[in-house]
């Protein structure tokens, strides 16, 4: 496996290794001990989740506070989506900026989004299947998001607004700077 640190550091890209052949192909796609010694610390997932969705569907930006803050390492099984994780994390040096990646079922690519961090994605195929694991289980009454469309973010979410689908809640989602639902920067949410 391949790690990739991006212009958040604690955001990182995985890119597995594909063994492929004329039958098809194999794919490692998570190893706890290779991403345990490449951050340095241990990520216990707890629950997969899967979701399909047709073209034009947006789900976010989505994040648990903390005591039920959750990693996410998110994938494309089937099709193409672009994924994006926002850090909320208040007196970062990355405050409010983004990394937008495209994950899908050809590039085979991961994004670990690390606790503080909003996270959502647009997709860019019809029937594309997308999967992520957690560290933390679903906590209805710790769930929050921000607005996907909050100008001060600067997401470019490539398929025009005007035809997005999205849930009743994630198009009445507070912008960033009307919430104080977030994350200290100083404050270690692994130690627990």
């Amino acid at each position: 496996m391949n790690f990739i640190r991006t212009k958040i550091p604690d955001v990182v890209i995985v890119e597995p290794k594909v063994h492929g052949d004329e039958r098809g192909y194999f794919v490692e796609t998570f190893r706890a001990d290779k991403l345990q010694e490449f951050l340095g610390y241990k990520i216990n997932f707890c629950q997969d989740n899967e979701s399909k969705s047709s073209r034009g569907v947006l789900r976010g930006l989505h994040y648990q506070l903390h005591p039920a803050a959750q990693t996410k390492l998110v994938r494309v099984i089937q099709g193409r989506v672009l994924d994006v994780a926002v850090d909320i994390r208040k007196g970062s040096p990355t405050f409010g900026k983004h990394v937008s990646v495209e994950l899908s079922g050809e590039n085979k690519r991961q994004l670990l989004v690390p606790r503080g961090f909003a996270h959502g994605f647009v997709v860019l195929e019809d029937d594309t299947v997308f999967a992520y694991k957690v560290d933390n289980y679903y906590s209805p009454e710790n769930d929050r998001g921000i607005a996907f469309d909050d100008v001060a973010l600067g997401i470019e979410w490539i398929v025009p607004k005007e035809e997005l689908l999205l849930s009743a809640k994630d198009k009445t989602q507070p912008k960033l700077s009307e919430t104080e639902d977030i994350f200290d920067y100083e404050v270690n949410y692994y130690n627990e």
